[in-house]
């Protein structure tokens, strides 16, 4: 059934998103630097695309770079003057993601703030609220990344958090796996925050049974 869904988001980019050179190069540049194989899938990225320009954001925080394949579709969506600031724990990603963004020309748009998310988002005081916040990082702090994008955002604030379905791992209450914690305590506080209007939906595809939470704030 994996290839199918695999077979079926091939379909899908070719039929709707075509080629694309900026992008195939940050995924190869990212295989030949060794990074894991974990990007957000090119229909995905569409999608990420797709809902911060309909929110009309000019201000998108992303928690998570890695080699920047998702924070040039973001930076795609900005219009003039608009800003990503993305973070990343590890240095070499974050030299991989200036890379890839440099070559698909949106670096100018582009803050890279490095070190651990917390520290990075426990600093930023006085900065302009954040109109779209995708968090795709160590899944363990989900809870506490989307308590921070609550407190940089502003009434009306897009949120996404990716990987909260983990193959219906979220359903197991006995898990030791850190990640699967981290995703039912998320479900808990999406659950109990008056702040927040939130869904998730399943998907399958290239990054096979999974999905992603989309929350807004009130």
């Amino acid at each position: 059934m994996a290839d199918g869904w695999r077979a079926v988001d091939d379909y899908i980019a070719g039929k709707l998103l075509g080629d694309d050179d900026a992008l195939a190069a940050a995924l190869a540049h990212n295989a030949e630097q060794g990074l894991p194989p974990i990007d957000v899938s090119a229909a995905q990225g569409k999608m990420l695309f797709l809902l911060a320009q309909i929110g009309g954001a000019r201000h998108i925080l992303e928690i998570g770079t890695l080699g920047g394949y998702s924070t040039i579709w973001l930076a795609r969506a900005l219009p003039e003057g608009g800003q990503v600031v993305t973070l990343e724990l590890e240095p070499h990603h974050a030299k991989v993601a200036r890379e890839n963004l440099e070559r698909a020309g949106e670096s100018a748009k582009v803050d890279i703030r490095v070190g651990p998310a917390s520290d990075s988002l426990a600093a930023m005081t006085g900065e302009a609220a954040f109109d779209f916040i995708f968090i795709d990082a160590d899944k363990q702090s989900n809870a506490h990344y989307v308590a921070e994008a609550i407190r940089l955002g502003r009434p009306g604030t897009t949120i996404i958090v990716d990987n909260v379905v983990r193959e219906g791992g979220v359903l197991e209450t006995d898990s030791d796996d850190e990640r699967i914690v981290g995703t039912r305590a998320l479900f808990d506080m999406l659950a109990a925050d008056p702040r927040l209007d939130a869904t998730a939906v399943q998907t399958v595809g290239a990054k096979k049974w999974d999905g992603f939470v989309l929350a807004r704030v009130r």
